[in-house]
């Protein structure tokens, strides 16, 4: 259950209208850096495969982030050539720098990127962008780890890629599964507000802006995919390795202390299915239950244990009342994130305050049994003490989610559901138009690229985040459609 009073900046996801509108309704981004080899042949076949095989006009972007080769000469032939091609020019090295400026500048209402090599099959690509066409889900990954993938690469590749997933599981509490596949795709109206969030220019740019939009409740979708590793990739596995592991202790410190404004992206309420109210299902009180014992029994181990060690060390009443204490504070924290959801910062203390306020009656309740204890027998044994602390603190738990739920944590949706109906403000743009250089269609992003860090476009305004989507054939158009 969320509790924040805020709908959400996000609208709520529908299908993408077709109609005719002269829009490419998908722009799929290639990033390179000295690929003068590689470069033609990648995109011409990802040209003619998305010809013969996508229903919706599309735009092919190479993204040229500072090479010194022949690759913008190679960039600027094959936009000459094939007219869904653009070809972009940026002075300063980067994936992440590429993606996020190019992305930004599209019109495009369904973004993506893929390597340049193609190591992943064309074939997913259809099923990639389609969930995000249809409304279903704000983001798309393909993953070499679900079951169903198929992936040929050595074995140090295989370790690291299975070792970096763990550690984003461990350490970010990640649920995706391949965080590094170099084949994604987002609604462009997710990327303008995700993208100023994200701070990092390099290799590190996929997971934190995965983790982010994770965080804020945005749905993932994976799509399985057929993967051959490029033998004669350029990417320094030790140098991005240690890059990715500085972007997870900064991104985990960040959620830690809730300075992310998560709820810049969130979703309006009515949008989950969780939201609605439904007649004879609980709102989200089994669920809260479940989390709740789960969070009190772990308490409850911590709270022996806190016990138990400071009982070495002074009376019973004394250890009582600081081993409450210390899992009352940690309970409280764990209860506000894990059973409510209650994200951020806001309100921390006005919930810690009322939280001691249940842990006085906790600790009004076990303290009295033991008086009653000691009143009844002079020198009780431990195990007695314990028993004694179980039952009352089986009692006091009881009393916690009743207070929590209706006291601490009250359920605020009928506010937020009314607050939901009202249009969220449209959201400021990135940057103001890209300049056209005298005498040619080539770009320059680099004058831009300072006004992509993280929250400084917030006082702009954004142009109509849901572009009109353009088919192909005028056979897959349905005449009865009065669209």
């Amino acid at each position: 259950m969320r509790t924040d009073s805020s709908p959400g900046t996000l609208p709520a996801r529908e299908h993408l209208p077709a109609a005719d509108a002269g829009t490419p309704v998908l722009d799929v981004v290639i990033p390179v850096y000295n690929e003068e080899k590689d470069l033609q042949p990648c995109v011409r076949r990802l040209h003619e495969h998305l010809t013969r095989t996508f229903p919706y006009a599309f735009r092919i972007t190479i993204a040229d982030n500072a090479s010194t080769d022949t690759t913008p000469q190679v960039s600027q032939r094959l936009e000459a050539e094939i007219a869904e091609v653009r070809a972009f020019r940026l002075e300063q090295k980067g994936r992440g720098r590429a993606l996020r400026t190019v992305w930004s500048a599209s019109d495009a209402p369904i973004l993506a990127y893929m390597d340049v090599d193609l190591s992943t099959d064309l074939n997913a690509l259809l099923p990639l962008v389609a969930p995000l066409i249809s409304g279903h889900s704000d983001l798309a990954i393909g993953s070499r780890l679900a079951r169903s993938s198929r992936v040929v690469r050595g074995p140090k590749r295989e370790f690291i890629s299975r070792s970096y997933n763990l550690i984003l599981r461990g350490s970010l509490q990640a649920r995706f599964s391949d965080a590094q596949c170099g084949f994604k795709a987002i609604r462009r109206d997710v990327a303008q507000v995700l993208l100023p969030m994200v701070e990092d220019t390099g290799w590190f740019f996929d997971t934190e802006m995965l983790v982010i939009a994770e965080r804020a409740g945005l749905r993932i979708h994976e799509v399985p995919v057929d993967w051959v590793d490029d033998p004669d990739s350029t990417v320094h596995i030790v140098k991005t390795a240690t890059e990715d592991l500085k972007g997870v202790w900064r991104v985990g410190k960040a959620l830690a202390s809730g300075s992310l404004p998560l709820d810049r992206i969130a979703r309006p309420f009515g949008d989950d299915p969780r939201d609605r109210e439904i007649k004879d299902v609980p709102k989200g009180l089994a669920r809260q239950l479940v989390g709740f014992c789960v969070v009190g029994g772990l308490s409850t181990l911590f709270y022996l244990l806190l016990y138990s060690a400071f009982r070495q060390f002074g009376g019973s009443q004394v250890a009582n009342a600081l081993a409450l204490l210390v899992s009352a504070v940690a309970n409280t924290a764990a209860n506000r994130r894990l059973t409510f959801g209650v994200r951020g910062s806001g309100g921390a203390v006005r919930h810690q305050a009322q939280g001691l306020v249940v842990f006085g009656i906790g600790l009004a309740l076990t303290s009295g049994s033991l008086a009653a204890l000691n009143a009844a027998s002079s020198n009780p044994a431990h195990s007695t003490e314990l028993a004694v602390l179980i039952a009352a603190n089986l009692a006091a738990t009881v009393l916690r989610f009743l207070l929590f739920r209706a006291w601490v944590f009250p359920d605020r949706r009928e506010s937020t559901v009314v607050a939901s109906h009202t249009p969220a403000p449209a959201a400021p743009p990135l940057h103001p138009p890209l300049p056209v250089r005298a005498g040619g269609n080539h770009f320059t992003y680099d004058e831009y690229d300072d006004q992509f860090r993280a929250g400084e476009a917030a006082d702009r305004t954004w142009g109509d985040a849901t572009m009109q989507l353009q088919p192909v054939r005028p056979t897959d158009t349905d005449p009865r459609d009065a669209r």
